[in-house]
């Protein structure tokens, strides 16, 4: 791996996480981010004023749908790897505008693949989700489970990308690992993810919306454990291949705001909803794949790290 980095999506929780990690080992990184509005832009300029500071870090603003954006980009900088995180995230709001959704997770996805092979960059590593395993029966999901059934048009995107990034890996020999990440948590974590939401509202004293009986499950991991896996891939990646990462360990929605009362101090008032269409009952990641291939080890359990998130949070929340 060659020390010129390409991070698509570098505004966001993984993204801006990743370039602080990769400019800590000395490598040189090129940012790119459209800061779309589905949160707001201050959250996503706070996450990369730290990198913006650094002379090894390069940021450019522009949208992955715009091809000749990417082109310039690839071109210019030549990165020996592109680590691509950008893409319209959530199950529920795809439901609402499932044409932006595809147009940001396959167009882009298709733009920065086309001009990989114009540009000659041979190196990808694709975000996946562990929502294109849908409402798989059998637990816990690996790699070889059929994915055929996605419950939302998020997760629907996410699967046409793995599928492109094949077919260009196939015809143009491109080499790509796609990472199927497990409800990813920690420092900066989207404010419309749960455990963000939650902590707000515990240490706020709010309602906070609990969508069913409890028993949906989650494999919580946490953005360290991500952040090793996705390095570890970025070394690896040769040929195509697929990778779940997560903890591989469930976590009840009741239990979770059990961790999360004992961590802020705070007892919930739950606000009792329907399950909401997209979601699915659960996921579970069969990591043993990625043990053994990548030597991913995840290390962080769900109580240390709620603990050190919600410590974050008191200091940096949003």
């Amino acid at each position: 791996m060659t020390g010129r980095i390409l991070i698509t999506g570098a505004a966001g929780f993984i993204g801006s996480s990743l370039a602080d990690n990769l400019l800590e080992s000395g490598f040189e990184v090129m940012g790119i981010d459209n800061f779309d509005p589905f949160y707001a832009r201050q959250v996503k300029e706070t996450n990369i004023k730290a990198a913006r500071a650094d002379k090894l870090y390069h940021f450019h603003e522009g949208d992955i749908r715009d091809a000749d954006f990417i082109g310039s980009c690839l071109s210019g900088f030549k990165p020996g790897i592109v680590v691509h995180l950008a893409a319209k995230a959530g199950v529920r709001p795809s439901l609402l505008d499932p044409g932006a959704y595809f147009d940001v997770n396959v167009t882009g996805t298709l733009n920065i693949l086309e001009m990989m092979r114009k540009t000659r960059i041979k190196k990808l590593i694709f975000a996946s989700s562990s929502s294109v395993y849908g409402n798989n029966d059998k637990v816990p999901f690996s790699e070889r489970d059929n994915v055929d059934y996605p419950v939302s048009p998020y997760a629907a995107s996410k699967k046409a990308g793995e599928l492109l990034c094949y077919t260009f890996h196939h015809l143009y020999k491109l080499d790509i690992f796609c990472l199927r990440f497990f409800t990813v948590y920690g420092p900066r974590q989207r404010p419309d993810l749960a455990i963000n939401k939650f902590t707000r509202a515990l240490l706020n004293n709010e309602a906070i919306s609990f969508y069913g009986d409890g028993s949906t499950s989650r494999d919580y991991t946490h953005i360290d454990d991500i952040l090793s896996g996705i390095r570890k891939a970025m070394v690896k990646v040769n040929g195509f291949d697929i990778f779940n990462l997560g903890e591989s360990n469930t976590v009840s929605l009741s239990r979770l705001v059990l961790i999360l009362e004992k961590f802020t101090g705070g007892k919930a008032l739950l606000k009792r909803l329907p399950l909401q269409a997209g979601d699915v009952k659960q996921t579970y990641a069969d990591i043993s794949k990625a043990r053994k291939l990548l030597d991913y080890n995840p290390v962080i359990d769900i109580e240390t790290g709620i603990k050190n998130y919600v410590e974050w949070y008191r200091v940096h929340g949003f």
